[in-house]
């Protein structure tokens, strides 16, 4: 039935309580439950001063963060409108009908101040890894680790070629704060020391960032958000930001992985990752810790030429040498030296090469060796353990490895397309880290909510 709309007589006083008008099935609810900042106030208090005007509630920035990286709501402005409007934000903040919203420029002034200099996001990050571990969704027993692009902040427009680029021509008093952190890294392994090769571009407004083209696509300014997480249930256990090469991505792994034993105690039995950290020196350093590497090998030992390649050829460990398929024998030395300094060192790459004599006459020189007087074979400084990745490739626990490697990726498609991090808001190497910490401590948040949601209470008829 249609009649004259009522105007509704504004009420004098109110009853009101966030607690009643957020569902119980609301995920705000279910992260709550795991969010512990009971220590930050504690981890800050050296960065606070007794005087001047009342801060603001460390705690509250917090929150705010989390809904934002929880919700893809990346633009801090855009989220202190979000905060002030949604009730559900609000009861999460802890913040009343009445109080205020801090304003957005307050995020910039204790992010490059106080949370930077006291490492709170790292702490933050921590402190949600413990909880998964206490809850029981990381035995760390087997880790995968991947690293992902992500675009940076900056423009070819504003670039210049590596010929033309000179950093020492730069007056870092007077330069940017990203500009500012890019000499600060300049020595760092994940940085400016990844490697030697200069890129083809580098960025005024964000020069550590990385000049790619490893999409297949245009190429673009990025940093690599590597990390490592435990296949149970794929918590992240922990994140680091390098450059896009590999040099750096790689060197990231061993740094997560004493990071991880270091504070968690944790040294897992396997370690599963894709071909490019099947170099040489990284399987040994995972043999050495006795961490069996499930890790395709970078192998070049293939000879286009269809002759007889390295692996065709049998290791004698015991006796140094090796054996060819007609049972003959190559050796690094056929001698003995009285002086140790001289004979055979055990590291960097040896060659071992057969008798010219033998293999003159022998039958399958035309499959062997066509084009020269004798066969070699160089041997890699770590090729023990190059052998002990391929002997895993050849189990039934190999092919589960790969099937647990693909969780990584599926947390990094979360994080671009759930979470809208496809490019960095923030400058430098520590805004990336910044905005890495909470990305991956929004996602441990949402899965502990997804495992362990809070329990529904029953309607009332």
């Amino acid at each position: 039935m249609l009649g004259p709309r009522q105007e509704a007589q504004a009420a004098l006083f109110y009853e009101f309580s966030l607690e009643d008008h957020i569902p119980t099935d609301h995920l705000l609810r279910s992260i709550d439950r795991f969010v512990d900042l009971s220590s930050i106030r504690t981890h800050l208090a050296d960065f606070y001063s007794h005087t001047g005007r009342p801060s603001v509630d460390p705690e509250l920035l917090i929150r705010m963060l989390l809904v934002g990286y929880c919700f893809g709501i990346r633009s801090e402005r855009r989220l202190c409108e979000e905060v002030h409007l949604n009730l559900a934000y609000r009861w999460f903040c802890r913040v009343d009908l009445t109080d205020r919203i801090p304003d957005h420029s307050t995020f910039s002034k204790n992010r490059h101040g106080r949370f930077r200099d006291s490492e709170l996001l790292r702490h933050l990050f921590e402190t949600t890894v413990a909880r998964c571990i206490e809850e029981g969704l990381a035995s760390g027993q087997r880790m995968a680790v991947d690293a992902s692009l992500i675009e940076a902040d900056a423009n070819k427009q504003n670039s210049t070629p590596k010929e033309e680029w000179d950093a020492s021509s730069i007056d870092a008093v007077d330069a940017p704060r990203a500009v500012r952190e890019y000499f600060d890294t300049l020595d760092e392994a994940a940085f400016g020391a990844a490697s030697d090769v200069q890129p083809k571009f580098t960025s005024h407004s964000d020069p550590a960032s990385q000049w790619t083209a490893a999409r297949k696509g245009p190429a673009f300014f990025s940093y690599s958000d590597n990390y490592l997480i435990d296949t149970d249930h794929g918590v992240i256990l922990d994140v680091e930001p390098t450059r896009s090469i590999r040099q750096a991505e790689v060197g990231s792994t061993k740094t997560m992985l004493t990071r991880v034993k270091d504070k968690f105690g944790l040294v897992p039995d396997w370690m599963i990752a894709d071909t490019a950290y099947g170099s040489g020196p990284m399987l040994g350093w995972l043999v050495d810790r006795k961490i069996d590497p499930y890790i395709p090998v970078i192998d070049k030992a293939g000879r286009p030429d269809g002759t007889w390649a390295r692996t065709d050829f049998d290791w004698d460990a015991q006796n140094d040498q090796y054996i060819c398929p007609e049972g003959h024998a190559l050796k690094q030395f056929r001698r003995n030296y009285s002086d140790p300094d001289r004979g055979p060192t055990g590291k960097g790459r040896a060659k071992y090469r057969a008798l010219k004599l033998t293999c003159q006459v022998c039958p399958s020189k035309p499959k062997c060796c066509p084009n020269a007087d004798t066969r070699s074979i160089t041997r890699e400084e770590h090729e023990d353990a190059r052998q002990v990745a391929r002997d895993l490739a050849k189990t039934d626990e190999y092919v589960i490895a790969m099937k647990l490697r693909k969780k990584v990726e599926m947390l990094f498609a979360h994080l671009k397309r759930i979470l809208g991090l496809g490019r960095l808001r923030l400058r430098g190497p520590c805004g990336a880290n910044d905005e890495f910490l909470l990305a991956a401590t929004a996602q441990n948040l949402r899965k502990l909510a997804k495992i362990l949601p809070a329990p529904q209470q029953t309607r009332k008829a």
